[in-house]
């Protein structure tokens, strides 16, 4: 999916494509960003198509990482109130149309039916499971995911889910800036538009991570 013109900028830069050769599962968490009813059902408020064709992907990652030893961390995203009340209000109040916004605040409630994880997608018992309240599920204050991920010696994040230029993409960016090793899984998150997803996997690539597939994930894991 990267440009030839992308591919030229990082050899260039840093004389190789791809940062790393081998991942250690101990130290490696499967992030599963918004794979919940909100964005990924038929007609839901935040709707993303595309993330219903990444479900294999993910199931196949997370079920390779389990065997190693890695970890797995489904972060779902919620928040409460409404309007001024709101515990984002400037969201709500500027980015969403009125009726989007009634049914958005419903989905994303907690506790609401959007909450759910999308059917399909296999949740281990041993996996974990956040909320976060910012597209960033690392940002200051959105979640508890950077604390649970330093009280594991977690060093190695691989990013899925949905949407991949922003939600996954903001906690991409937060978490190189955190000193974590990022890669953004090209098949396992969706945007709403080729274009879109493309053009995040060619920033995280120059600036902030690597961009590998699922079976390129898997070959390093063994």
């Amino acid at each position: 999916m990267i440009s030839q013109e992308i591919i030229d900028r990082v050899m260039a830069r840093r004389g190789r494509l791809h940062l790393f050769d081998a991942f250690d599962a101990r130290r490696t968490a499967l992030i599963v960003i918004d794979m919940q009813h909100t964005f990924c059902a038929p007609g839901a408020p935040a709707e993303v198509p595309a993330a219903r064709d990444i479900v294999p992907a993910i199931n196949r990652l997370a079920r390779g990482l389990r065997m190693a030893g890695g970890n797995v961390v489904w972060v779902t995203h919620a928040n409460s109130g409404a309007g001024d009340d709101s515990d984002w209000r400037v969201y709500y109040n500027n980015f969403v149309s009125d009726e989007v916004r009634a049914r958005t605040v419903e989905s994303l409630n907690p506790g609401g039916s959007g909450q759910e994880i999308w059917d399909g997608l296999e949740v281990g018992n041993a996996d974990l499971k956040l909320f976060k309240n910012r597209y960033s599920a690392l940002i200051s204050g959105a979640s508890q995911l950077e604390r649970v991920l330093r009280s594991r010696d977690i060093d190695t994040l691989l990013i899925t889910g949905t949407k991949t230029n922003v939600c996954c993409e903001s906690t991409a960016r937060d978490a190189m800036m955190l000193d974590f090793n990022v890669v953004m899984v090209s098949d396992g998150t969706a945007a709403l538009s080729e274009r879109e997803h493309v053009a995040t996997l060619e920033n995280i690539i120059q600036q902030f991570g690597d961009v590998l597939t699922t079976d390129e994930i898997l070959e390093r894991l063994n």
